[in-house]
C-alpha cells in the first residue's frame, strides 16, 4: 500500500509540473501539509511566478517531520496567508518565517444566507425533539477531542439543573480513524453517565445548519484549539450569541460581554455559567446576538475576504514584475 501511494504521489507531481508549464500559471496557492510541502514547491520550480501557502490551524494535524519540513521550506513561499493573528504568530514562531511575508486574512461567510425569522420551524423542532418554548443550545463541530465535545456535555449537565427543559444539539460527524473512534465511544458513554441521553442530540452531518441555528438560543464552542471557526461566524451571522473558549482566533471575533462570551479553555463551570446567563436574560441574548451579527457584517463576510485575497495577489504580482524589470535593466550592456 505504501508503494502504491508513493507511485500515486509521483504521478500527481509529474502531472502538476506538466500542467503548470502548459498553462503558465502566475499564482499557486496551497492549503494543508501535502500541498504546502510537495505540490506547491513543485509548481513553483515548474515555472509558477508566485507561491502562497495558506495556514488554517495551530498545527493540530502536524507530525514531527512536518515541523522539520516547514522550517526547511520556509524560504520557498513568496507569502504565507493565515486565517487569524494567532495562526500568524504560530507560523512565525514555529516555522521561522519572515514576519514581512506572513499576512492574516480572516475567513468570511455569506451573511446573507440567514433563515427568515418568520419561517415556520415547527416541523424541524418536532424532528429534533425541541418542543416550542424550550431553550436550545447548539454546537456545530465535527466530533473530535480538539473541539471539546466532552466539555460541552459536562456544561450541559450543569445547565440542565437550572433549565431542565433545555435541548442541546451537536451538528457534526464522527471521525473514522482509531483516535476519533475512541473519542466517539468516550463522549457517547459520557452522555449516558451524565443522564443526558434525552437532552443531547448528536445530529451528524446536516444540510440544515442555518435552520438549526435559527431555532437556537445560544451557540457554544468550547474548543481546545481553533484556527478560525467558520461555524462561529455562521452562528453570529444568524444573530445567535456565542459562548466560546478563548483560544486561537476566537478572541479576534468575540469581544467578551459585547457580542458574546469568552471562557477559559476547558472551564466547564464558566461555559455553563455564560450559557445560563444568556438563557435567563432574553434582553441580553438579543443585544449580544445583534452585536454578533453586526461584527460579521462589518469584518467577516465573503466579500471582505475575497477583496483582501485579490489585493494580496495583485501586490505580489506587481512586486514580481518590478523585480523582473529591475533585473532586466541591470542586465543591459
Amino acid at each position: 500500500m505504501k508503494s502504491l501511494r508513493h507511485w500515486s504521489t509521483l504521478g500527481l507531481l509529474k502531472r502538476l509540473r506538466r500542467l503548470v508549464r502548459q498553462e503558465k500559471f502566475d499564482i499557486v496557492h496551497t492549503f494543508f501539509p501535502a500541498s504546502d510541502l510537495l505540490f506547491g514547491p513543485a509548481a513553483k520550480f515548474s515555472g509558477a511566478r508566485v507561491l502562497i501557502s495558506g495556514r488554517r490551524d495551530m498545527g493540530i494535524v502536524r507530525q514531527s517531520w512536518h515541523r522539520w519540513a516547514y522550517r526547511r521550506m520556509r524560504g520557498t513561499y513568496d507569502q504565507v496567508q493565515t486565517v487569524s493573528e494567532s495562526v500568524r504568530r504560530y507560523a512565525i514562531d514555529t516555522d521561522g518565517l519572515d514576519p514581512e511575508r506572513v499576512l492574516t486574512i480572516h475567513n468570511g461567510v455569506d451573511a446573507g444566507v440567514v433563515v427568515d425569522a418568520s419561517e415556520n420551524l415547527d416541523s424541524l423542532r418536532e424532528e429534533l425533539g425541541c418542543v416550542p418554548g424550550c431553550p436550545v443550545v447548539t454546537m456545530v463541530a465535527n466530533i473530535r477531542r480538539i473541539k471539546g465535545i466532552d466539555v460541552f456535555l459536562r456544561a450541559a449537565a450543569l445547565v440542565k439543573q437550572r433549565f431542565p427543559d433545555t435541548v442541546f444539539l451537536i451538528a457534526g460527524v464522527f471521525g473514522t480513524n482509531a483516535e476519533h473512534i475512541t473519542y466517539k465511544e468516550e463522549v457517547v458513554a459520557l452522555r449516558k453517565a451524565l443522564d443526558l441521553e434525552r437532552k443531547v442530540r448528536f445530529l451528524g452531518s446536516s444540510t440544515q445548519v442555518q435552520r438549526i441555528l435559527a431555532l437556537s438560543d445560544v451557540f457554544a464552542l468550547p474548543s481546545r484549539s481553533e484556527g478560525f471557526s467558520n461555524a462561529l461566524l455562521e452562528a453570529m451571522a444568524c444573530g445567535i450569541p456565542p459562548v466560546v473558549s478563548a483560544v486561537g482566533g476566537n478572541p479576534e471575533v468575540v469581544e467578551d460581554g459585547v457580542n458574546g462570551f469568552l471562557v477559559p479553555c476547558g472551564d466547564v463551570a464558566a461555559v455553563a455559567d455564560r450559557v445560563m446567563r444568556l438563557l435567563a436574560d432574553p434582553a441580553l441574548r438579543q443585544r449580544l446576538g445583534a452585536a454578533a451579527r453586526q461584527r460579521v457584517l462589518e469584518r467577516f463576510t465573503v466579500e471582505v475576504m475575497v477583496r483582501q485575497v485579490a489585493d494580496a495577489y495583485s501586490a505580489l504580482l506587481d512586486t514580481k514584475a518590478l523585480a523582473r524589470e529591475g533585473a532586466a535593466l541591470f542586465s543591459q550592456p
